[in-house]
């Protein structure tokens, strides 16, 4: 199991290091309104953070992947939902992605014999899905902090303080994200701010104690785990020693 913790640390930390770096490379078309009719920014740049987001998208599903296995020992109702949520946060996250390269296509072909206005007019159209699916995707992770965070809590894989970040986080992220959707916070405020941290710092801490420590080898799924392991091992000695004792009696 200490393989399956070191793939599902890296690719959470591997999620970190894509999509951080993805907001910043993809600002200028955030924040430029006329980024669409040639106005400042580079192609490149942008499309290098489509990339990245696709990378975080590929990387959140591979941790539920490799966790799989582990965490339906415990609950597999739950794991099953892990992996269904990871899957519905990387596709909400794809259709973003998707928007983001029609804009940079629309700026290259330059749309020929089409209004500037209309452009800027399906710029933030195209923005403003992205927006959404940003929102709904990057707020799945309350989802997954709820079904991991319980898993984990419970198998007792990582110190409980950890997945109690998650626990925590999951209705706090929710609250933001309703909020978001009748119009009475938005992102980047104070209440985005404190409902983010815990789920920031659960992700963060769970990748990093996976990487360079593995699960707990004291929790009780690692000690079946080891159990059964050493069953076969048990049982092809034994059998052993009964075919070598008839090989005896027969020669006797």
């Amino acid at each position: 199991m200490r393989k399956t913790a070191l793939v599902a640390g890296i690719l959470y930390l591997a999620t970190f290091l894509s999509s951080i770096p993805a907001v910043f490379l993809q600002g200028a078309v955030f924040d430029n309104p006329n980024f669409i009719l040639g106005g400042g920014g580079t192609d490149t740049l942008v499309r290098f953070g489509a990339l990245l987001d696709i990378v975080n998208g590929l990387t959140a599903i591979g941790t539920a992947v490799a966790l799989y296995s582990v965490m339906k020992r415990q609950h597999e109702g739950l794991a099953i939902g892990f992996v269904a949520s990871r899957l519905f946060e990387a596709a909400t996250l794809f259709i973003g992605i998707v928007c983001v390269f029609a804009i940079v296509t629309l700026r290259q072909t330059g749309a020929v014999g089409s209004d500037p206005a209309t452009l800027v007019t399906v710029q933030r159209s195209f923005l403003a899905i992205r927006d959404w699916t940003f929102v709904l995707g990057t707020g799945v992770p309350a989802l997954n902090a709820f079904l991991l965070g319980t898993l984990m809590y419970q198998s007792r894989l990582v110190p409980r303080a950890i997945p109690v970040l998650g626990l925590i986080g999951a209705p706090l992220f929710t609250s933001w994200i309703v909020g978001y959707i009748f119009g009475i916070t938005d992102g980047g405020s104070a209440w985005h701010a404190i409902a983010v941290a815990p789920i920031f710092f659960w992700e963060l801490f769970l990748g990093l104690w996976m990487t360079f420590k593995g699960f707990r080898k004291d929790a009780p799924l690692m000690i079946e785990a080891a159990a059964e392991a050493a069953s076969p091992a048990v049982s092809a000695s034994d059998g052993g020693s009964l075919i070598g004792a008839a090989s005896k009696a027969g020669v006797a």
